[in-house]
């Protein structure tokens, strides 16, 4: 991991570790994303039948902020591998999709497997992996390891 003409600051190994994982964490969003929204049988069976009808409910303006919450984190972290500092426009991106889509289930009646202690804790788990992809890639712009 060699520093570039363009960047005085080597990026520590930490980064790439903690790069790495922002994109395999995020790359299972987009897999997520991909296999339900193809309706992909074998992937949908592990969930109740009723999902499908949730999400065909959705307004579009709530499939753009799943969109760009599932696709900004992924950009954001091959922007991040990439040591661009648009990496942390993509996480807010990512983070304001996340935002939109969680106001949008919160402001409906969800059936109540969505309501139980394991969907929260992974809705918590969501929101954390998020936050903490966009204070990396901020602390690493001021760091000066994005350029």
């Amino acid at each position: 991991m060699t520093d570039t003409p363009l960047s005085g600051v080597r990026a520590p190994r930490l980064f790439w570790i903690v790069a790495a994982l922002s994109l395999l964490w995020n790359a299972f969003g987009a897999y997520d994303y991909v296999m339900t929204n193809i309706r992909d049988p074998a992937y949908l069976k592990q969930f109740p039948a009723e999902m499908m009808q949730i999400i065909d409910a959705f307004p579009f303006w709530v499939m753009v902020a799943w969109a760009l919450g599932v696709w900004g984190a992924l950009a954001g972290s091959l922007l991040l591998l990439a040591r661009s500092r648009f990496a942390v426009l993509a996480f807010g991106i990512s983070l304001a999709g996340l935002a939109a889509s969680t106001i949008y289930q919160k402001s409906v009646d969800m059936p109540d497997w969505m309501e139980t202690t394991g969907m929260l804790v992974m809705n918590l788990v969501i929101w954390a992996g998020a936050i903490f992809c966009l204070w990396y890639a901020m602390r690493m712009r001021k760091a000066g390891v994005l350029r």
